[in-house]
């Protein structure tokens, strides 16, 4: 397939013209998921439904190739891929990207290679040798030149084939003995499109006009082109001199001889006269079967504004955007408001326009139509639709600073324009100072809370309203007032009373700041489905990080680590900045310095960079947890004062546990107790086992010891009512630190072999090398644990393990992890083959340790 420049505008042409050959597979591809197949259909407009996500249609394209081939392997090559619409171009790349096992090949050619191809093998063609490049031009030269003039070609030329073959064509003596080194000279490709165009303008005026028409619409249709010229009465015989000249082939498609060809073709015509080509193209195009391409001719053709062009175009762009062609949806309304004169309309569709391209993700050109829309006369809502949009290109581009109060200023303009807007804003704009963290501005929490406050509600028992409500009160009103009110959201959102919508944006953070490990991870739970389900890869990372981080405070690091392996998975597929908030938390319970350092470093220096001060307190957080383990207590101390000292909403409140084990146990008593004081707020305010449990083990670090042992017993009696085995075991292993500290060694010895049991089985090896330090002390000896593995398999190969010991498909397995599934087949024998057994029965009876879990 070709990639054609005036089809750059059209969702998926390009995939289409590659795939349609293979399109009878899709009705009998059982092996190919139905998402992928339903979305494929979809964005084909072969059967209607919800907008595909472009990495399911890229994931189905990755299966339907796979699938076809075979015996013989299967190559597939894009010409032109500069030209290839931008939906078509992300679809072919991402399957690019996953061809590993698969007998397919994949090759572009392209002027110059855009985003859509990073990550493959490049290969420069460059020009030809000087000899080769020499005989290749006297090869159609129609006489002697002079050695000088050959010369300046060659170098000009680069080598370039074509330019060595069509720059001398329809150049006399005269003209060929001038050179080609003037001043001024435009680019190699301009000088060769003058070739042809001066080729073109000694054809017969009614050759010319047949060949406009057939470079107005690059679809090939023969029988379109020959009817639009039946309209214009050009005859069919005026196709033999340009076929002679060897320009054009009017076979079972019209094809032209290169698209420069086309391009000088279009480019010769006047104004008026692509004017008229484009009229009568869209008057011969059928309007049923192809409206899209209809109204482009007849938008082409439009002398000014017209409404009725105008509309056609909107039309278009909603069924591009049903197919998931933002970029061609952001186009068609662009050229729509163009053609529209009412001042009303021009402002939506421009502003139409924009929210289409910043969902495909061309900020700059949002920008730019939005400055369009701010120059014109504009209604109050439209306008608060403006601020809106402003605010959340900020915070997609990363300037996460600057998002909290543009949405700040576009909620309160909404408040009485469109009050559900205006709470979805004020949620936004939450968020976005919650994820900026320390970089936004001191108030920013404080006053869009504030301004949460004062709105119309839309509707007061909405889990939505609750939840911004509750938020907003954290900041006005203290955790005392909110916590009854995100109570009530939380139940809401735990037991589903909630639309798929809202479930997918918002409901971890209730759960989250009130301590309620059980309905966080009920939620987070359905948020993973919902976002599987609706193929939300926006929101699944963040989704599969929440579940993974719940898992690792469980003690399942197993489970964790394949959700992060899902979650990075899915990160390289849609190319998030999100930081590696799980990697780093499972890696700072495992104990393993060198890993969490790099990751720390990093997080820290990017978070300014991105605007995410919230990574940046997290790492802080994870640095703490690892000290603690190891002992390191001042550095311990450190990390958690920078985490508390950005005050985020939850991660500072984590740290806070970490900060007085580290104070007490450096000798700072008082440090501890004003974090106790701040600590005992969040966890009475949350009344869970977890809170109530995380505040008397802290408790019972800074009492006397008349009164510590009580509150050691229950903190371990409440961890051990949760499913928190990594806090569960800390407890024991403080509890058993304090009665050896209290010359209590054979109590002490149950709880420091308790917490030592725990802590090696779940693989937290920094802070079970503290216990055995500690029962060593106590007179009792331990062996050090040995590590042994059972095969070096790749973070990838024992997540595809994982999965095909749980009994999924490799098909099932190819979905969730966008492969294929012959891809999942040959990493599965490679696992075979490094754990020394044949078939996946064999995985049951495999176990890997903590640096290799299976």
């Amino acid at each position: 397939m070709a990639g054609v420049q005036s089809e750059m505008e059209l969702a998926f042409a390009g995939l289409h013209q590659l795939c349609a050959p293979m399109l009878e597979h899709l009705e009998h591809m059982d092996r190919l998921p139905v998402p992928q197949r339903d979305a494929l259909r979809t964005a084909f407009g072969i059967s209607a439904g919800p907008p595909p996500d472009r990495f399911l249609v890229g994931l189905a394209v990755l299966g339907l190739l796979s699938e076809v081939a075979g015996d013989p392997p299967l190559v597939c090559v894009v010409d032109d891929m500069q030209w290839l619409d931008r939906a078509s171009a992300q679809a072919l790349g991402f399957a690019a990207r996953r061809l590993a096992a698969d007998p397919v090949g994949l090759v572009f050619a392209a002027r110059v290679p855009g985003e859509e191809l990073t990550g493959l093998p490049q290969l420069e063609v460059t020009g030809l040798r000087d000899s080769d490049a020499r005989a290749l031009l006297e090869s159609v030269l129609p006489g002697p030149l002079d050695a000088r003039v050959r010369d300046l070609i060659i170098a000009e030329t680069g080598g370039n084939p074509l330019a060595l073959l069509e720059l001398p064509r329809g150049l006399s003596p005269a003209e060929l003995a001038g050179g080609f080194g003037l001043p001024g000279a435009p680019p190699l490709s301009g000088r060769i499109e003058d070739s042809f165009r001066r080729q073109l303008e000694v054809l017969p005026a009614q050759t010319r006009r047949l060949l406009h028409l057939a470079a107005a619409d690059p679809s090939g249709d023969r029988s379109l082109v020959w009817r639009a010229a039946g309209r214009l009465g050009v005859p069919v015989q005026a196709a033999d001199p340009a076929v002679e000249a060897g320009l054009v082939e009017f076979g079972p498609r019209v094809r032209f001889r290169h698209p420069l060809v086309r391009s000088a073709a279009y480019r010769s015509a006047s104004f008026p006269e692509r004017q008229l080509v484009h009229g009568a193209l869209a008057a011969v195009t059928d309007p049923r079967a192809d409206p899209d391409r209809r109204a482009w001719h007849r938008a082409h053709a439009a002398p000014g504004p017209d409404e009725g062009v105008a509309a056609e175009l909107e039309s278009s762009a909603a069924r591009a955007q049903a197919r998931g062609g933002l970029a061609a949806a952001a186009a068609f309304l662009e050229r729509s408001a163009l053609l529209t004169a009412d001042l009303t309309r021009h402002a939506r569709r421009t502003l139409a326009a924009a929210q289409a391209s910043m969902q495909a993700g061309a900020f700059g050109k949002a920008l730019e139509l939005l400055a369009t829309d701010e120059a014109g006369p504009l209604d109050e809502l439209a306008s608060a639709r403006v601020d809106l949009l402003r605010g959340h290109l900020a915070f997609a581009s990363g300037l996460g600073s600057d998002a909290p109060l543009l949405l700040l200023k576009a909620a309160k303009r909404l408040e009485s324009l469109d009050p559900g807007l205006a709470r979805e804003t004020y949620l936004n704009a939450w968020m976005a100072a919650s994820f900026a963290g320390n970089l936004a501005g001191a108030g920013e929490m404080v006053e869009v809370s504030r301004a949460a406050r004062t709105r119309p509600k839309a509707d007061p028992r909405c889990p939505a309203d609750l939840l911004l409500d509750g938020l907003a009160l954290l900041f006005t009103d203290g955790r005392p007032a909110a916590a009854p009110v995100l109570r009530q959201a939380v139940s809401a959102f735990a037991a589903g009373d909630i639309s798929r919508e809202e479930g997918l944006r918002w409901g971890w953070m209730a759960a989250t700041v009130l301590w309620d490990d059980d309905a966080g991870r009920a939620i987070a739970g359905r948020q993973v489905q919902f976002a599987r389900d609706a193929g939300a890869l926006d929101q699944l990372p963040v989704d599969l990080i929440a579940l993974a981080m719940d898992a690792g405070w469980s003690g399942d690091f197993e489970t964790a680590a394949s959700l992060i392996a899902e979650a990075d998975a899915v990160r390289e597929v849609t190319g998030s900045r999100i930081a590696p908030y799980a990697t780093m938390f499972l890696a700072s319970l495992r104990g393993d310095q060198a890993e969490v350092t790099p990751l720390v470093e990093a997080a820290v220096a990017e978070a300014a960079a991105s605007g995410q001060g919230a990574a940046a307190t997290y790492a802080h957080w994870a640095a703490a947890i690892l000290y603690n383990g190891l002992g390191l207590y001042a550095d311990a101390l450190a990390s958690a004062a920078r985490a508390i000292a950005d005050a985020h909403l939850y991660v500072s409140m984590w740290a806070l546990p970490e900060l007085i084990e580290a104070a007490v146990r450096s000798g700072r008593p008082d440090t501890a107790a004003d974090a106790l004081d701040r600590l005992a707020e969040t966890t009475q305010a949350g009344g869970t086992e977890f809170a109530l449990a995380v505040e008397a083990r802290a408790r019972a670090l800074l009492c006397k010891p008349a009164a510590a042992e009580s509150r050691y017993r229950e903190a371990i009696d409440r961890f051990g009512r949760t499913r928190l085995r990594t806090e569960l075991a800390r407890a024991h292993l403080l509890y058993g630190e304090w009665l050896r500290r209290q010359s209590r060694r054979v109590d002490a010895r149950e709880q420091l072999r308790t917490a030592h049991e725990m802590l090696d089985t779940i693989g937290m090896r920094a802070f079970a090398e503290r216990a055995r330090h500690e029962l060593l002390a106590t007179g009792e000896r331990v062996r050090k644990r040995t590590v042994e593995t059972a095969g070096a398999l790749t973070a990838q190969e024992a997540h595809i393990a994982r999965l095909a010991r749980d009994g999924r498909t490799n098909s099932e397995i190819g979905a969730q992890l966008y492969l294929s599934a012959r891809t999942v087949e040959w990493h599965l024998r490679k696992v075979f083959t490094k754990l020394g057994i044949t078939s996946r029965r064999d995985l049951d009876a495999i176990r890997l340790d903590a640096d290799n879990p299976l």
